[in-house]
């Protein structure tokens, strides 16, 4: 049996984004991380763990911007991650860089929402 405590990739529990436009943030987080969502009426849109159930939500009421709460995902290939996140339209805030357990890179996302990828070293 897996785990459950361990970190999964491109997952988080449960963090209600901020998306003026919902349609563009789902565009990114589709095309960096493969996510997919449930749309509950044209101002909520939430977000599907990687193998079920519901981790986070897309809310247009939600202020964006840097000094927010840090949201941090896991990832099993950084630099892929890394790449993903570019090819979709995030903005780069940090280059990736090593810590002592792992290496982590920060992005931002359409909507100017601050993230972070990390992984194990």
């Amino acid at each position: 049996m897996a785990d459950k405590t361990a970190p999964r990739h491109h997952t988080f529990d449960y963090v209600e984004l901020a998306a003026p436009d919902i349609p563009a943030v789902k565009q990114f987080y589709a095309d960096a991380f493969g996510w997919s969502f449930t749309d509950y009426g044209p101002e909520y849109s939430g977000i599907h763990r990687p193998g079920g159930g519901e981790m986070g939500g897309l809310n247009p009421a939600r202020p964006a911007g840097p000094g927010l709460p840090l949201v941090i995902l896991y990832s099993d290939d950084l630099d892929a991650t890394y790449a993903a996140v570019q090819a979709a339209g995030g903005t780069i805030d940090e280059e990736p860089f090593e810590f002592p357990g792992g290496r982590r890179f920060h992005f931002s996302d359409p909507a100017g929402n601050a993230l972070a990828v990390w992984t194990e070293v």
